[in-house]
């Protein structure tokens, strides 16, 4: 190794030794900054990229060193699912199909997911989506908070915890990062970014990136394409840390589904069993099972900015403000419809009897179109703190966190091309596809609903140093006032009936005049006696006050122990408040109620320069209980509540460095949860789903990951990681099961020895081809109960096969 590498290689691990004992990893700068007063006297240090943790909370963190062994252009769940208490099903081997994450039990919707302090949570329904986070490449670190929140972590759905994940730096010289990736299933993927290095008078520093991945399904037919756009200007302020920071992100995704299977299909067609290849003109309007219209297309991007400034020697005032745009749609995506059908007469009903969509001359065909479930979500955001240093063993920060969407939900329907498939993936979203007129001019829909979600926080925290700075006390509180305001526009049919009460989900999006309300409220549409609640605005208001505590205390040099409590808060989905109900003859809202968690830590942590370990026992305890899974039919996640549930489990960690090129990292988690009592289903008598005692769905009771890193040589490193994930029940009586299975990876890197900072890396993944059910869409029940009405099938993704992929890289 020449002396100007190993300059290089010191003044690295200089940094990063300085950033991990001075960054905290947090979601927001105001976090960043408060969190640095936690660090003790002890120099933080990384392990095979884990980092070790010091803050009074159950935390794990993993660095960019420890994302360049992944598979190239991988979702970041992917990268962190070897750490305790996660647990990541991808659904495909590239992360383009997106996935399902639950931690210590919480489904990805109870997870607050922030990017450099920007929420990605869905403002309606709380859903991640792993498909459109930022190209690994550009990832710092990421750090996942097990249990509890930041203090001003802007969200109000967060009951299990956050995930956060910050984007790099631009570097203080010129340069840059070329990648080229090809694989298995047609796979190529290209990546580049350029850096300016510190230009001008003010030494400004700015980078530019972007990539492009293609590839074909690794069953059926269809292939997924992403594109991504990156970017960001950052300008130290003076010699005090000050900053200011602007990003933009925009990610672009074209993907074909793939077919989630029940244990039927998988035991009658197999496992490769997907969507057919084509659609025949003559039954063009029954091809449900068309792989051309199981598409899955996004646009999204986001402006993120940040800043640092000291408003007087011991006070800091932090800025982060941002702006998202969403436009993305999903569903059965199929739209037949009868050229008779009340919705295409419209207010013309009594004057004829069918309309012409196809041209065809006649009225009386049944037509196809493609109708998905398109979101448009536009998003302002504001994050800010006030930081008051009272002495070095004293800090106090207040915060104020906003956070405003525009959530409009359509369905218009559009036109297909001769072979079945779309003219638009859009659909007939207004600016995209063209959509189809009815007989009044109007133009037909299947969803059409407006919702704003409107969130003001305030938060107060203090951190205190005692003992010679070996007794670290944090206290919070956070108070989220939460507001939706809803719009339905469309009719929501009677679902069920209860005395005086007509409530009701499935809508029908029709000019038609109503006829006139009967005594309850509810109308009818034409001749049929189907009752409907007519098109309604609602608004409503959640808040809650958040404690949370923590303190970690230094037993002896490299020993620590911590505990930690905190308390959560879910406000209702826009789904489920869609759920309509008749009040004084008006529909409103579903009377659903916020989720709310109360979660324990007890940890140990041991620190040295060859072995970090932590051990954390942790209680939660839920309120009303929400369940969601997602329905590929109807586009949207379907709610179960549950009840209360008491869950309790055990969370470890260690890494090890053997020797200089010997490391060996392994993780153990061990979740029970019980559900408190029985559930009743509906009005009807006896029909009560026998819950009490069973365990929460899709989530494995036991998960063991682990890793070896060796480098063989200075320029040959080798790498395996596995991860063994237990048994999840896919139904809430615990009726069905997904059995355990073990997926291990390989990955191999060699340094050129003709480039400089060149390397070639050979990643495999399900190294011996292992068949297991990835994510799962739980149900009720699989099998019939007595006296309950309905069951359901549950449906899994088939995990990826074994797949390779190589890689060459070189940074300039």
């Amino acid at each position: 190794m020449n002396t100007k590498k190993i300059a290089c290689l010191a003044s690295t691990a200089l940094v990063g030794s300085l950033l991990a004992a001075t960054a905290a990893f947090a979601q927001s700068t105001g976090s960043s900054e408060v969190d640095q007063v936690v660090v003790t006297a002890a120099r933080a240090r990384a392990i095979a990229g884990q980092v070790q943790e010091t803050l009074p909370k159950s935390r794990a963190t993993i660095d960019g060193a420890y994302l360049q062994n992944q598979a190239t252009g991988q979702n970041i769940f992917q990268s962190l699912n070897q750490l305790p208490g996660v647990s990541f099903t991808n659904n495909d081997p590239y992360g383009s199909s997106g996935g399902n994450l639950r931690l210590r039990g919480f489904d990805g919707n109870r997870v607050s997911v922030t990017f450099d302090g920007v929420p990605l949570n869905d403002t309606g329904n709380y859903a991640v989506y792993p498909n459109q986070m930022l190209d690994p490449e550009l990832i710092s670190r990421a750090s996942v908070n097990l249990g509890a929140t930041d203090v001003d972590s802007p969200t109000a759905s967060a009951t299990g915890g956050t995930i956060n994940y910050t984007t790099r730096l631009p570097g203080t010289e010129a340069g840059g990062i070329a990648t080229a990736s090809f694989g298995s299933d047609n796979y190529h993927r290209g990546f580049l970014m350029l850096e300016s290095g510190e230009v001008g008078p003010l030494g400004t520093r700015v980078f530019v990136a972007g990539s492009y991945q293609k590839y074909d399904k690794f069953k059926g037919p269809g292939e997924l394409e992403k594109k991504q756009f990156n970017a960001r200007i950052y300008q130290p302020i003076g010699d005090n840390g000050d900053f200011v920071s602007l990003a933009a992100n925009y990610n672009i995704n074209r993907n074909n589904n793939i077919r989630a299977l029940t244990l039927s299909d998988f035991r009658n067609f197999g496992k490769n069993y997907d969507f057919d290849p084509t659609c025949p003109a003559a039954s063009a309007g029954n091809c449900a099972n068309f792989y051309g219209r199981q598409v899955n297309p996004s646009n999204t991007g986001s402006i993120r900015g940040a800043g640092l400034f000291h408003v007087a020697e011991n006070l800091r005032l932090t800025v982060d403000p941002s702006f998202s745009y969403t436009l993305a749609d999903g569903g059965s995506q199929l739209g037949t419809i009868s050229e008779t059908d009340g919705r295409v007469r419209g207010t013309r009903f009594g004057s004829i009897t069918g309309f012409d969509l196809n041209g065809n001359g006649t009225t009386t065909d049944t037509v196809a179109f493609f109708a998905p479930s398109v979101t448009n979500t536009r998003r302002y955001s504001l994050t800010t703190s006030l930081i008051w240093d009272i002495n070095p063993q004293n800090r106090i920060r207040v915060a104020y966190t906003g956070d405003y969407g525009r959530h409009r939900q359509t369905g218009e329907f559009t036109y297909l091309n001769p072979d079945g498939t779309t003219t638009n993936v859009f659909g007939g979203k207004e600016g995209h596809g063209k959509t189809v007129a009815t007989a009044d001019g109007s133009f037909l829909r299947n969803r059409d609903r407006f919702s704003i979600a409107q969130l003001n926080q305030v938060a107060a925290e203090y951190v205190g140093k005692f003992y010679d700075n070996r007794l670290v006390v944090n206290a919070g509180v956070r108070a989220p006032f939460f507001k939706r305001e809803l719009n339905q526009f469309c009719y929501t049919t009677n679902a069920s009936t209860l005395p005086g009460v007509v409530t009701g989900f499935n809508v029908i999006c029709t000019t038609q005049t109503p006829n006139a309300p009967a005594a309850d409220g509810s109308v009818t549409l034409g001749s049929s006696s189907t009752k409907y609640i007519a098109p309604w605005s609602a608004t409503v208001k959640y808040d809650k006050v958040l404690p949370n505590a923590g303190l970690t205390y230094q037993i002896a040099p490299g020993h620590s122990i911590y505990t930690s409590y905190a308390e959560g808060f879910s406000s209702p989905r826009t789904d489920n408040l869609y759920t309509a109900t008749l009040v004084n003859g008006k529909g409103a809202p579903a009377d659903t109620q916020p989720e709310t968690t109360r979660t324990f830590d007890l940890g140990y942590r041991y620190a040295s320069g060859q072995l970090l370990a932590t051990v954390a026992a942790w209680s939660t305890k839920y309120k009303n209980r929400i369940v969601q899974s997602y329905d590929p039919d109807l586009g949207i996640s379907i709610d179960r509540n549950v009840g209360d549930v008491d869950a309790f489990g055990l969370d470890t960690q260690a890494a090890w460095r053997l020797a200089d090129y010997l490391t060996v990292t392994a993780s153990y988690s061990y979740n029970n949860s019980e559900i408190q009592s029985d559930l009743v289903n509906g009005a009807a008598a006896g029909n009560v789903l026998p819950l009490k005692g069973k365990q929460i769905v899709e989530t494995p009771t036991h998960t063991f990951g682990g890793r070896v890193d060796w480098d063989i040589t200075e320029k040959l490193h080798f790498g395996v990681q596995g991860k063994f994930t237990g048994d999840r029940y896919s139904t809430d009586v615990n009726d069905e099961v997904a059995p355990h299975y073990t997926v291990w990876d390989l990955d191999v890197r060699y340094e050129l020895p003709f480039a400089e900072r060149t390397y070639a890396q050979l990643n495999v993944t399900n190294l011996f081809d292992e068949t297991y059910f990835g994510s799962i869409s739980s149900r009720t029940n699989a099998l019939p109960i007595t006296g309950v009405s309905g069951t359901g099938a549950p449906t899994y993704y088939i995990g990826a096969p074994r797949t390779v992929q190589f890689t060459l890289r070189t940074e300039f």
